[in-house]
């Protein structure tokens, strides 16, 4: 298969190619190389890879924004500070991808699966990650402010230091994972699964927890003033040092 004169193949070398808005709708592109250290970067700009496998292919860097990665199989490809903007990766496969660092502002990821994938660092703002698998995935110091992760799956995710201030998390599964330091300030939380969460300093300002679950949390020194804690079950939970809905401080 050629593109833009380019042979399409799982290995191929494209480093520095330019397909932007190609078609290579189900392509075999295992293990391809998109990036050299010589800063050789693929263009890949709006790109139709639906159901492509870019399984380890190296897109370090590499400019997929409002590219069609819908259902592709992305799994252990390395895509740090890879702009993916806008793109569609709705029910794609990105489970120990390497995604530090990378732009997915505004990027469909609904019921995608990013189990252990590192998202350390990386731009999640208004990124849509409804009924996603995130399920021990890296998101330390991640921006997800104003993202959509209703019904998402957590389970033991690093999220320490992120920013998911105005992020939806309805219904999410947060549980065992460390939301220490984090910022859900605004955040809608209700029916969530904190069970075990480690929210120690974590800045609960104005969120809404409507019967989520906190059996067992770590909420010391966090701040919850303002919070909607309505039919929570906070059994077990550790408040030592807690800033408490009505501003005072739990001893």
């Amino acid at each position: 298969m050629h593109v833009n004169n380019y042979k399409i193949e799982p290995g191929a070398n494209l480093m520095g190619a330019d397909l932007a808005y190609a078609n290579m709708r189900g392509a075999n592109l295992m293990g391809a190389k998109l990036y050299s250290a010589r800063l050789e970067i693929a263009n890949l700009t709006g790109a139709k890879l639906e159901g492509a496998d870019l399984e380890i292919a190296n897109l370090m860097g590499t400019n997929l924004s409002g590219a069609d990665l819908t259902y592709a199989n992305l799994r252990g490809a390395n895509l740090m500070g890879a702009n993916l903007e806008g793109a569609n990766l709705v029910g794609t496969d990105l489970t120990y991808a390497n995604l530090r660092g990378a732009n997915l502002e505004n990027a469909n990821l609904e019921g995608a699966h990013l189990v252990i994938a590192n998202l350390t660092g990386a731009k999640l703002e208004g990124a849509h990650l409804v009924i996603a698998n995130l399920m021990a995935a890296y998101l330390s110091g991640a921006y997800l402010s104003g993202a959509r992760l209703s019904g998402a799956n957590l389970l033991g995710a690093n999220l320490m230091n992120a920013g998911l201030s105005g992020a939806d998390l309805m219904n999410a599964n947060l549980m065992n994972a460390n939301l220490r330091g984090a910022n859900l300030e605004g955040a809608y939380l209700r029916g969530a699964d904190l069970t075990y969460a480690n929210l120690r300093g974590a800045n609960l300002v104005i969120t809404v927890l409507i019967g989520a679950k906190l059996e067992g949390a770590d909420l010391e020194i966090a701040n919850l003033e303002g919070a909607d804690l309505e039919g929570v079950n906070l059994m077990g939970a550790h408040l030592e040092g807690a800033r408490m809905p009505n501003g005072t401080i739990h001893d």
